[in-house]
């Protein structure tokens, strides 16, 4: 039998019943648990025999609904496109296709308008209807249900009908007379009452909170609203300026220079280079909704990471062995399978070679009916871990040597489950009883201890030491299985303990390592025990004897004032709810934390929307052990923008400085229109857009991530960014007056001024591949598509100048071989001042004594 159970708002509705209207009482799941099956069936108006009539169920579905969640329609077509226009850069690219327009440049306007079209990618959501109900328990017969998804808790929770007090209910764990919407029955058997459906129910709850949740603007999104704003507010204010001057020197002024000194191909590039990362991170089976949360991950400083099936895999995994002799065996491998081995002293133990061991595995592989078929457990995770470390010493088969006489079935009063079988090879011998279960309750079944091989007699003194390697490995943070054998349940041999848990997915402590080595604080939120919690911590490295932990109960105590100043230093925060999920999200955004948050359950779906990055994990998809790679990507993306905007900015305030000396100076204007619609073309055209798919550089993992505060235009950005300017119109300027001897302007003047222009800008385009490194260490050729852009380039532009109809078009004339040897020499001046540069920079910060490897407003997140 399968069904999920929900939670209802205490309340009291009405309900409109023929002419009369009745009463009918909701409870929360929490005020049901505190009430006998009874009064629970009186206060609900329900027949315990029979339920509800066909009359009062339409009654009630048509008051309360189903037992579905309201999703919001999705919003319509035109609206997500009228939407796109609030992006500045946008709104950027529209006024310079207006201005187009009305200097009658309408190719341009609408190669503009064709650009700004962006690759889009949405979720559509329909309406889906949950056919599983809200259910307090009737009657229930070893009742084990998988509560993981919703709260976090590893272990099935074994389920009864007793009331709970209202002291100890205050959390979901504890509502064992209560089954959850969302929930999986592990095993047994159930009657109960519905007391919830849809988004009364705590699965609802969830689902009401995180529709009420905004997901808020990715860094990326504010940098370049405020880049549009300041590149609108720069360029039309400059020309303007020269357009008034232009006009009082009654000057024909470029009508094309609106639009080429504006660097229209950015938001473009930025969404290409942003849909690239994408497809990089689909290839490792990851789905991205929204494409400026890859670049965000770049500038995450705190990965607040659910345990159960994130960090852990959610199988439970036998990870330590004690004999009854004293001997300790670790085992390794993790979840239902056989891959893995048990380790005595170095050696690896399989089959009968060492019979403590194997007759301590016996035990638990034939008391057992847990089934793992191609890594699938069918049956109670506690005994699959048991069946799973019997398949790792050879011994899966032992179980079918065993015909099962009598079953003394698990319960959650007697804590302890036995068989009595006997061989099938020796039949006529006596029968064998096997027992797990609780230590406390096993060892009052026994009288003797297995000692290599030998039966002696159980003493007091034995049983301290039992009892004190149950309490080390309690504390440890396992789940602990006793495991004895005999002829009688009151005359058993105690064989040993097991120590189970659900241990870090193989990989996660290396990436772990990695993100905190780089800059990245972990914490580890989890609706698991504190023992739990802590344990697989310190596996992974998060945990050490100065770290704290918080529970959801002391989070109920605090405000998120008071929890902001105290979340950074917590290391583990466990019996955590969806709703202290959300607060320790905010509590750590309120201290400028760029927050990403891993989660594959329900419990996680509120705080996986509030976090700047919400990372789901799937069947198919990742998990956090991948995080560094993305990581490393998201940095290397937002480096592949800064390259781009380098070269876009350095190329438009060129071309706009060169117009404007030229007008301002009354010069002849040194380009003429399809010339600078040409470099238009090359500043935005394939040149940038290579520089967008740069190959990542697997350093920047080392660097801390970036404060979110910080603009894309950094102080050292712009230095760059004017430097290549300047030098880019000086030298055109220079190559202008050195042939514009007789103040006349020939096709050979603009020829080679344009040419200048356009070499400069290649040049400009090799020192723009990467901020740090020189040209040579990152390799010429790394990037193949930067040298196909910058080949065809250079390709069009001797066509331009040697290809007769071209020449016309563009007004030009061909150029000597000396001629162009001159120019690439002088061009090339600006990607040996811009190494020069970098060569300075590395030198500088070899010299400066590292410090802390994250920014001082950051490093309160660290402190874990």
């Amino acid at each position: 039998n399968s069904f999920m159970e929900t939670k209802l708002v205490a309340r009291l509705q009405q309900m409109p019943n023929g002419e009369n209207e009745t009463m009918i009482p909701v409870l929360s799941s929490k005020k049901a648990s505190e009430l006998p099956v009874n009064e629970v069936a009186s206060i609900l108006q329900t027949d315990l025999q029979n339920g509800l009539k066909n009359r009062e169920v339409c009654h009630r579905r048509a008051f309360h609904g189903w037992n579905e969640f309201d999703i919001s329609e999705d919003e319509p077509l035109w609206k997500k496109y009228i939407s796109q226009f609030k992006n500045p850069l946008i709104m950027l690219l529209l006024a310079s296709a207006v201005i187009s327009v009305l200097m009658h440049q309408f190719d341009d306007a609408v190669s503009i308008t064709v650009e700004r079209q962006q690759p889009n990618i949405g979720c559509k959501m329909n309406k889906t209807q949950i056919s599983l109900y809200s259910l307090t328990k009737n009657r229930a017969v070893d009742l084990f249900i998988d509560e993981s998804s919703l709260t976090g808790e590893t272990a099935p929770c074994v389920k009864s009908t007793i009331p709970q007090p209202a002291a100890t209910n205050g959390d979901l764990t504890s509502r064992s007379n209560i089954a959850f919407m969302g929930t999986l029955v592990r095993c047994g058997k159930a009657k109960g009452i519905v007391i919830g459906t849809g988004e009364n129910s705590e699965f609802g709850e969830v689902f009401k909170m995180m529709q009420a949740e905004e997901a808020p603007k990715t860094p990326l999104q504010k940098s370049m609203d405020l880049l549009g704003k300041q590149l609108s507010f720069y360029s039309f204010g400059i020309i303007g300026i020269i357009m008034l001057v232009g006009w009082l020197q009654g000057k024909a002024i470029l009508d094309i220079l609106a639009v080429a000194a504006i660097p229209e191909g950015l938001p473009i590039v930025v969404t290409v280079t942003l849909a690239l990362g994408v497809m990089r991170m689909v290839k490792k089976r990851a789905v991205v909704k929204k494409l400026p949360i890859v670049e965000t991950l770049g500038c995450c400083n705190v990965i607040c990471s659910d345990k159960t099936g994130t960090l852990t895999k959610n199988e439970m995994t036998v990870t330590h062995i004690f004999t009854s002799d004293g001997q300790h065996a670790e085992v390794t491998g993790v979840g239902y399978n056989r891959f893995g081995e048990v380790i005595l002293n170095g050696d690896v133990v399989h089959g009968f070679n060492n019979s403590s061991i194997s007759r301590t595995v016996e035990a638990g592989c034939v008391c057992n009916d847990a089934v793992i078929r191609n890594s699938t457990l069918m049956g109670k995770p506690t005994e699959g871990a048991l069946i799973a470390l019997a398949m790792k010493m050879g011994l899966e088969g032992i179980q079918q040597d065993y015909i099962r006489k009598a079953e003394y079935p698990f319960s959650s009063e007697q804590k302890w489950m036995a068989v009595k079988c006997v061989h099938r090879t020796q039949q006529d011998k006596p029968e064998i009883c096997f027992m797990k279960g609780a230590y406390e309750e096993v060892i009052r079944y026994c009288t003797t201890y297995n000692s290599k091989g030998q039966t002696l007699s159980l003493t007091q003194q034995q049983r301290d030491l039992y009892q004190e390697e149950q309490s080390s490995m309690g504390s440890a943070g396992l789940r602990v299985l006793a495991l004895a054998s005999g002829p009688e349940l009151g005359q058993l041999c105690f064989l040993g303990l097991v120590g189970i848990i659900d241990p870090p997915r193989t990989g996660v402590k290396e990436a772990v390592n990695t993100l905190i080595t780089s800059g990245v604080a972990i914490k580890m939120i989890t609706g698991d025990s504190q023992e739990t919690a802590v344990a697989i911590a310190s596996r992974l490295g998060l945990y050490s004897k100065n770290s704290q932990s918080l529970s959801g109960e002391e989070i109920d105590t605090l405000d998120i004032q008071q929890l902001s100043q105290i979340a950074p230093k917590i290391a583990v925060f466990y019996r955590a709810s969806p709703r202290h999920k959300l607060k320790i999200i905010k509590s750590l955004q309120n201290n400028g934390a760029v927050v990403a948050m891993t989660g594959d359950g329900v419990n996680d779906a509120v705080a996986l929307k509030a976090a700047d990055i919400g990372i789901a994990m799937g069947q198919t998809g990742t998990d956090v052990c991948k995080e560094a790679a993305y990581m490393i990507l998201g940095k290397g993306i937002y480096n592949n923008i800064k390259n781009f905007v380098r070269f876009q900015l350095s190329t438009s305030i060129a071309a706009l400085t060169l117009i404007s000396l030229a007008t301002l100076m009354d010069f002849p204007n040194p380009l003429n229109a399809m010339q600078i619609l040409w470099i238009n073309i090359i500043m935005d055209g394939l040149p940038a857009q290579s520089l967008g798919v740069e190959p990542v550089d697997k350093d920047v993992i080392r660097k801390p991530p970036r404060n979110v505060k910080d603009s894309i235009l950094t102080k050292n950005l712009i230095v760059k960014i004017l430097v290549s300017s300047i030098i880019i119109v000086c030298g055109t300027l220079f190559v202008f007056w050195r042939e514009l001897r007789d103040n006349v302007i020939m096709p050979r003047d603009t020829t080679i001024t344009f040419t200048c222009f356009v070499f400069f800008d290649m040049f400009n385009a090799l020192s723009s591949r990467s901020q740090t490194k020189s040209v040579f260490e990152i390799g010429l050729c790394s990037n193949k598509m930067f040298c196909y852009a910058v080949l065809g380039s250079i390709m069009g532009q001797l066509l331009v100048i040697y290809f007769p109809p071209l020449q016309k078009v563009f007004q030009t004339e061909s150029l000597s071989i000396l001629d162009l040897l001159f120019l690439l020499g002088l061009t090339s001046s600006v990607c040996i001042v811009a190494e020069t540069i970098k060569k300075v920079e590395r030198s500088k910060e070899k010299t400066q004594k590292r410090g802390s490897s994250s920014s001082s407003s950051l490093s309160s997140f660290l402190d874990v």
